[in-house]
Formats: C-alpha cells, sequence, structure tokens
C-alpha cells in the first residue's frame, strides 16, 4: 500500500489563484471528438463492462462507438436535428452513457432529469427547455408523463426504453448513411450547447444551466495530460471505476465523459443494496461518491465490528489509523504509533479493503464536505479521498485535491485553466474553461451570477492558503446570524454530527435567535442495529426513539463533541429530534441527498418556534448556562 504526503493546509491572505491551461483549445472539437480519439488509439481495449450473471462482459471501445453510431442514426432517421432538446430519465447504467453520446453524435442536445423528479418537476423542464423529444427507460420513469402532456407543446416524440425503443432506433437508422450521420456529429462547434441541466432546486424553482461542448472537451483535456492532476487515478494499469452515483448529476457525467476521454474502464450499479458484491466482483482502481456514501460505509463497518463482538478492537484501530494520518500530515510517525499502525492493518483495515473490492487506491468526493476524521480514517485504510468542489455551473469541478500532494481538510488548487479568487465577504468566485455559458432563458439570473469582469459567483464561503489550497468554509446564503450578532456557518457543526452512525441529517437553525439549535433526524437504515446492541427493540417505532432516554443521552453527546469545535457562543444548545426522516420524495432532500434547507426551515417552523418556545421575536432567551 503506497501513500502520498499530506501536509496541513496553512491559512493565509492569498485571495486569487489562476491555474494555467495545460492543452490549448480546439474550436472544431465537440465532445463526440474524444470518442473517435479514443477509438483511433485503442479500439480494442474494454471500455465498459455490463453485468452478465455472476460477473460482467467486457464492451471495447470500437463495439461502444458503433453501438452509439447505431442510435444516432435512428435519431436522424426519426428526424431528430441538430440543436434539438431532448429530455432523458434513466438509471445509471451503460446506456445512460450510450443515450448521451447518440444525442450528441446526433447532433442533438441532452437534457437530463433525475429519476427522483415529480411530474411537474418534468412538466417545468420539458417546458421551459423547449423539448422535443422524451427518451425513459423504466416504466415508472414513463408514468412521470401521464397528466402533463399539455405541458410541453414542442413535443413531438417520445421513446420508452422498456419497450423496446433503442432496438427501433437502430432498425429505423439503417438506411441512414455515413455522410449524413457524418454531418450532424460535426455540426456543433466548442461553443454550442452540449447538455442543458436543471439545477436540483436547493434554493428554489430549478433553472437550466448551459454548459457547453467546450465545457467538457477542454476541462477533460485538461484534466488528461501526461503528468495532469489525475495521471496517477486515470492513467495507472487497468485503471477502472464502478458508477453508483446518478448519471443525472454533472459530477458524475463529467466523470463519465473524462473516462472516455482517458480510456477507463466504467461499470455501473444503480442499486446501492448491491453495491458490496458488485465493488467484490468489478474490483475498481477508483471510486467516485457524495460524503454520505462515505459516511454509510464507515458506520456499516464499526456496526458491523460492534454485532460481532469486535467493537473494541475496531475503535482501537479506527483511533490508531487516525492517529497515524495525522502524524504523517505533522511530518514524522513515531516507531510505535507505526507498529500499531501495521498490526491493525492486516487484522482490521485490509478486511475493509477487501470489501471495495482490493483495488481501490482513490475515491474523488464532492458535493459536501467529507469532514477531517473520515479523511484521516480512509487514509487510514489504503484510500486517498481527494476532496473536490464545484457546481452544476462548472461542469462539477473547479478544485481538486492532487493524488502526490492532497491536504485532508481541502479542495484542492483550482485545476489547470480553472481560476479562483476570494471576493472582500468571503464568497467563492471562479472563472475558467469549466464555467457555464448561461441560465436558460434567465437573462436576469445570468447577469446576477457573474461579476462585471466576468468571475462567477459561486454563493459559496471559503479560504485560499499559501499554497493555493481552497478550503469551503459555509455556504453565503446559510450563514445564521444570532441576535446576538453572531456569524455562525451551519456545515461546521451539521457534518460532525451528521457522520454519527445514528443521526440521518441535522439540520442548525438559529437566525435572529438567542442561541443556536438543531433539528436532527434517525437514520433508518442504521437505526435497527443500534437499537439492538443498545438494548433496545430493533423495531422501535422512530416516534419512541426520538424521545427515548437512552437514544437522547448517545445524540446529547454526539452535540456535545460537535460543540467542542466552536465557541458557546456558536454551539449547539437545544436540538429536537424528529420523528421521521428527511427524503427526497417529500422534497427536504436534493437528488443529490444534500438538505433544502429553505424547505425545511418554512415546513418545521412550528417545531423551531417550540425549540425556542415561541415564535422570532417572542422573548426567545437562551437556557441557563
Amino acid at each position: 500500500m503506497t501513500d502520498s504526503p499530506a501536509a496541513p493546509a496553512r491559512r493565509a491572505t492569498r485571495t486569487e489563484i489562476i491555474t494555467p491551461a495545460a492543452y490549448e483549445p480546439d474550436p472544431t472539437l465537440n465532445t463526440t471528438d474524444l470518442l473517435r480519439r479514443r477509438v483511433a488509439e485503442h479500439p480494442e481495449r474494454a471500455l465498459f463492462a455490463v453485468p452478465e450473471g455472476e460477473g460482467w462482459r467486457d464492451i471495447s471501445t470500437r463495439g461502444f462507438s458503433d453501438d452509439v453510431d447505431a442510435l444516432a442514426k435512428g435519431l436522424i432517421a426519426a428526424g431528430v436535428a441538430p440543436g434539438d432538446r431532448i429530455a432523458f430519465i434513466g438509471k445509471t447504467c451503460y446506456e445512460w452513457s450510450l443515450v448521451d453520446f447518440a444525442l450528441w453524435t446526433a447532433g442533438a442536445v441532452m437534457v437530463p432529469v433525475y429519476e427522483t423528479s415529480s411530474s411537474d418537476q418534468l412538466s417545468w423542464i420539458l417546458s421551459d427547455s423547449g423539448a422535443k423529444g422524451l427518451i425513459t427507460q423504466e416504466p415508472e420513469h414513463t408514468a412521470l408523463f401521464t397528466g402533463i402532456e399539455g405541458d410541453a407543446p414542442e413535443l413531438q416524440w417520445r421513446w420508452e426504453m422498456h419497450s423496446g425503443a433503442l432496438d427501433e432506433l437502430r432498425a429505423a437508422g439503417a438506411g441512414v448513411d455515413d455522410e449524413s450521420l457524418e454531418r450532424a456529429r460535426t455540426t456543433a462547434g466548442t461553443d454550442d450547447i452540449a447538455t442543458l441541466i436543471y439545477t436540483s432546486g436547493s434554493t428554489g424553482r430549478p433553472k437550466g444551466v448551459v454548459l457547453t461542448h467546450a465545457n467538457f472537451v477542454d476541462l477533460c483535456l485538461n484534466i488528461d495530460v501526461p503528468g495532469g492532476p489525475l495521471e496517477p487515478v486515470l492513467r495507472r494499469e487497468g485503471a477502472s471505476t464502478l458508477l453508483f452515483v446518478t448519471l443525472a448529476h454533472v459530477f458524475a457525467r463529467l466523470i463519465s465523459v473524462l473516462a472516455i476521454t482517458a480510456g477507463v474502464k466504467v461499470g455501473h450499479q444503480p442499486d446501492t443494496t448491491q453495491l458490496v458484491p458488485s465493488l467484490g466482483s468489478f474490483r475498481p482502481t477508483f471510486l467516485l461518491a457524495v460524503p454520505r456514501v462515505f459516511e454509510k460505509v464507515y458506520n456499516s463497518a464499526s456496526q458491523k465490528a460492534s454485532a460481532g463482538g469486535k467493537g473494541k478492537i475496531f475503535k482501537k484501530a479506527v483511533a490508531t489509523g487516525v492517529a497515524y494520518s495525522r502524524a504523517k500530515d505533522a511530518g514524522s510517525v513515531p516507531f510505535g504509533l507505526k507498529l500499531q499502525y501495521l498490526l491493525f492493518d492486516k487484522l482490521v483495515f485490509s478486511k475493509l479493503r477487501a470489501t471495495l473490492g482490493g483495488r481501490v487506491e482513490h475515491a474523488v468526493s464532492g458535493s459536501a464536505p467529507l469532514g477531517l476524521f473520515l479523511g484521516h480514517f480512509y487514509r487510514a485504510l489504503g484510500v486517498q479521498v481527494l476532496e473536490g468542489y464545484g457546481l452544476t455551473e462548472t461542469t462539477a469541478p473547479v478544485s481538486v485535491n492532487l493524488p502526490g500532494a492532497f491536504k485532508i481538510g481541502t479542495v484542492g488548487p483550482p485545476l489547470p485553466g480553472c481560476g479562483v479568487r476570494i471576493a472582500e465577504d468571503g464568497e467563492i468566485e471562479t472563472i475558467g474553461v469549466n464555467v457555464f455559458r448561461e441560465y436558460w432563458n434567465n437573462p436576469e439570473a445570468t447577469a446576477e451570477a457573474f461579476t462585471d469582469d466576468g468571475w462567477f459567483r459561486t454563493g459559496d464561503i471559503g479560504e485560499l492558503d499559501d499554497d493555493g489550497y481552497l478550503t469551503i468554509t459555509g455556504r453565503k446564503k446559510d450563514l445564521i446570524v444570532t441576535a446576538g450578532g453572531k456569524n455562525v456557518a451551519p456545515a461546521v457543526l451539521e457534518d460532525p454530527v451528521r457522520a454519527d452512525v445514528l443521526v440521518g441529517e441535522c439540520v442548525v437553525v438559529g437566525d435572529g435567535r438567542k442561541f443556536i439549535g438543531a433539528l436532527l433526524t434517525i437514520d433508518p437504515e442504521m437505526a435497527p442495529k443500534w437499537f439492538e446492541l443498545h438494548g433496545l427493540p430493533a423495531d422501535l417505532p422512530m416516534a419512541e426513539a426520538a424521545e427515548h432516554p437512552t437514544v437522547r443521552e448517545h445524540l446529547e453527546r454526539v452535540v456535545e463533541r460537535a460543540n467542542k469545535r466552536v465557541s458557546r457562543a456558536e454551539s449547539i444548545r437545544e436540538f429536537k429530534v424528529l420523528d421521521h426522516h428527511f427524503t427526497i420524495e417529500d422534497g427536504t432532500l436534493t437528488p443529490k441527498l444534500s438538505i433544502k434547507r429553505h424547505v425545511i426551515l418554512d415546513r418545521y417552523k412550528d417545531v423551531i418556534d417550540d425549540l425556542y418556545g415561541g415564535p422570532l421575536g417572542n422573548g426567545d432567551e437562551a437556557p441557563a448556562s
């Protein structure tokens, strides 16, 4: 097992850094050229693998490209013209990338729709985008369209994959010649629209983010260069990844295009309950996940160890591993600690690595802060979690930690061709090849999103250290200002509380109030085993669990630990435990599992008022010290 030195971030007053581009832009290229280049270089190398029996069947680069062309010809035969917007709802699977590249090859623009979207959301996306076609993969996806037909006046085509639509398109395209296909494929230039992605709606009604072919092409080619920032991840022998994050999200979408650019073999597993056996059979070399997944893996391992009577050994191993990782940051590992670590590596960490397939050395994490503890834990496990930062508007990444020089707790330096600066109020602004063109049909929002000199306002708060590594400290709109004028960034408290095995979500409240409070939910997946281990019925109703002394005492300790990170004025003084959890379906979580703060604050207004003894401005007092 190898590792890279990781020095702790040094705070400084640096306010701007621009990483020079490593690739000279070519205005003639579009995303389909990335696949054409890969076919020319390694036509027979496996580019995808699909489940087959107990294992996986490889699909070569040429095989994928031929399938893309056949489907693209079918789209052209159906009447799809360059520039047409086509909406798509599908699972994370091989067909997702197939449809994506087929649409690009036909000159069309994909408008991805989350599987968890409601009919109202689909109606808005279809009408606002002016989509001319809709492709659905499963019957439940098709059912979303029922009753909203009149809301999509420009819709001409509907294809249902579950009814054999892809095969029908392939057959229909048999009469389209290669010259017609090439004309359609090369119609789009780098400045033309590649995709129209609607934001997840965590701040209100979704806006259509216009990403161009240049956003994907230039970003991918700046990352995948000899000696590039992710060379040890992308260019190692046999590089592969198993995607389980939804491809409707720009994070996974960019990785899927980057994998084709670099020749990384990709497998898919949409069912996270089957993730562990899939990891064991596919054996990826790197993973892509959001922090909640890393938390779940750790919590599951902890519970499994406790249930097997090895809880003390696991805790000691974790404490030793984290201490070992921190010592590496400090530049020197004491001999005794190194021996302890080697022992626990053999007894505990090697077994955990095996559950990930045995070959994972890197993982890319984004969409929310991972937290220092988990960063050190996974490093001790032998997996470098490379935290990155970005938004839909930046084609996913702005910055990412480097395999050869990563700093736990930061999101790394800007990628080649990207820049970051910190405004006077602490807001992160960015510029570069990755930044979107505009919001669709929304010039007012576009103008508001950019500074006069062309930098994109991210809405996040952060700092740059002397080496140009970025640290995210909060969300500008989420900052809580207490009645005493104290500014509190919720994430500083929410992340460590949410990382606990029993906690589902933590929402810090207190804007305009005398003290900071929080709403907590219990994790329904982890709760039954936790209840059993603590002498409670596994099927204890959540309403009872929320008030049970054993549960409350545990959560009080969790909150106390989190409070040690902040001053008393910033600490959580009171909390409420809800008798249910937040879900995508009830509108409190986004599809990438981020909380919709504005929805929660509005929906649970009465609960929050009760926490403070009355509505805002009604004389709420802080509890006695």
